[in-house]
């Protein structure tokens, strides 16, 4: 069973690399470090043996929380670690005041909406064009 725990300097190297792979415009190795330095942001991963399966991150203004670069490495998908990980951000969220959560995801990614459904995210609308890389609509969902 995976463990969760919080993001740091040294596993950079490789969420990067899992960015990479999951995201047609992946954040940089850079960008999750400046993020990691600020202090409205929270960045889980999910470990097993040393092994880093996924992460995903929030960023915290207020009583809102925006859901941002949940993602697990191709091959461990589908066994519930996107799941555990919500799981977690939205209990790190709600200790640290978050009452609303918010994200955008690809219409076309059945399995990420679905996940975030199965978590009380309802779709609020559409962002025409969102993902300019694939010239994709993105919904906004909230919880």
């Amino acid at each position: 069973m995976p463990q969760i725990r919080k993001m740091t300097e040294a596993d950079l190297d490789r969420i990067a690399e899992i960015a990479a792979s999951a995201f047609t415009k992946p954040w940089s190795r850079q960008a999750f470090a400046d993020a990691l330095l600020m202090d409205n942001t929270c960045f889980l991963l999910a470990e097993e043996e040393g092994c880093i399966l996924g992460y995903c991150g929030l960023y915290m203004a207020a009583d809102e929380g925006e859901i941002i670069n949940v993602a697990v490495e191709s091959e461990y998908r589908g066994q519930g670690i996107g799941d555990l990980l919500l799981t977690a951000l939205l209990e790190e969220g709600i200790r640290n005041g978050i009452e609303h959560f918010f994200l955008e995801v690809r219409v076309s990614n059945t399995a990420a909406i679905h996940l975030y459904e199965k978590h009380g995210f309802i779709r609020q609308g559409i962002r025409k064009d969102y993902y300019q890389e694939t010239h994709e609509d993105a919904y906004c969902m909230c919880r």
